[in-house]
């Protein structure tokens, strides 16, 4: 299905019936949408798996209607709540909608297609972008002014900007270079899906795990959901609040796949340059793909830097779940580690 996750189908779903499959975590990772990077991360996917669950259950909680049925148990094969996982999972059950295809010439994308092929059973085509601050790198900051979200400034300050209210964007999901959004055209792109109700979710999606990351003394940032929408309603979908998926800081460290983007910006500038320049260009030729226009790839991680990413997702899934599901050191110590690379 991506980079770091595997699908798995076990009944395909229909225009007016959800299906059911799982998600499969592998240890790979992935930035800069370059897709799988040389190494592995042991853990990883066991890491993002346990903490996906544990937020797909605090929703459930709450109210929040989503597509996870649950964890497949290891040793049984059987579906089980999180606390009931004899092992730290790999593999999550899920249920599915349809995504149909998105037509396209060049970057023109006939979303008019996909929903006539989607009836009222789907994957909303949108990233929905909820954000709690506003850090130096911000593309926000490139975006948009601070009165455009009504912040007291003339222009963007130095230093991270936090924010009372969130903000919500919309960008696109299945475009090769993924786009912000207007309102009205995240609306359109919505389908029948009403975007004032993925709002809506999105802050509620944020609100729970925010509130469940100060309990771990862990900072929420920002991050992202994906919805499908059934029979009238709007469900999250895909996986929420991991460390891939969102940003969150521990004393003012990373302690997401932030800390993995800006070591490789730091320590390989001439690739990470080389990708934003084959991104621009593709843009500039009005092509889709374009890593193909990038002649420079990835060096691999030393054995250091992979340990010490493996530490840093199992002990911030320890902290945040509350449970010593790996054997890991201690937040404060993987912290640590992290920041004499």
């Amino acid at each position: 299905m991506t980079s770091v996750k595997e699908f798995r189908i076990e009944r395909e779903p229909s225009a007016n019936t959800l299906g059911r499959g799982a998600f499969v975590f592998t240890d790979a990772y992935s930035v800069f949408d370059w897709g799988k990077m040389p190494d592995e991360i042991p853990d990883k996917g066991a890491s993002l798996c346990s903490m996906g669950a544990f937020n797909f259950e605090l929703l459930e909680d709450e109210g929040v209607p989503t597509h996870y049925r649950g964890v497949v148990s290891e040793e049984t094969g059987e579906v089980v709540s999180l606390a009931n996982a004899d092992e730290p999972p790999t593999e999550m059950a899920i249920e599915l909608t349809q995504v149909p295809d998105l037509p396209h010439e060049g970057r023109d994308y006939d979303y008019d297609a996909y929903h006539a092929a989607a009836a009222d059973n789907y994957l909303i085509p949108l990233e929905v972008v909820f954000r709690n601050s506003v850090p130096v790198g911000s593309s926000l900051r490139r975006r948009t002014d601070p009165a455009d979200h009504g912040l007291d400034f003339d222009e963007w300050p130095d230093g991270v900007v936090q924010l009372e209210e969130p903000i919500v964007e919309f960008s696109t999901k299945y475009e090769e270079g993924d786009r912000y959004l207007s309102r009205a055209e995240a609306d359109r792109i919505a389908g029948l899906a009403d975007v004032t109700e993925l709002e809506q979710v999105a802050r509620e999606v944020n609100r729970i795990v925010t509130d469940r990351a100060a309990e771990a003394e862990l900072v929420h940032e920002d991050g992202k959901i994906e919805c499908l929408y059934f029979d009238g309603e709007v469900r999250v979908a895909d996986v929420v609040g991991t460390f891939d998926e969102n940003r969150f800081t521990f004393h003012g460290q990373q302690v997401s796949k932030e800390f993995l983007r800006q070591f490789h910006k730091r320590t390989q500038p001439e690739w990470t340059a080389a990708v934003e320049e084959a991104k621009a260009e593709a843009k500039a030729q009005d092509v889709a793909y374009w890593k193909s226009l990038c002649e420079t790839s990835p060096d691999p991680l030393d054995d250091e830097v992979v340990t010490a990413a493996r530490d840093l997702y199992t002990a911030g899934t320890n902290a945040y779940v509350g449970r010593d599901l790996f054997d890991t050191p201690s937040l404060e110590d993987a912290v640590a580690a992290v920041r004499n690379l």
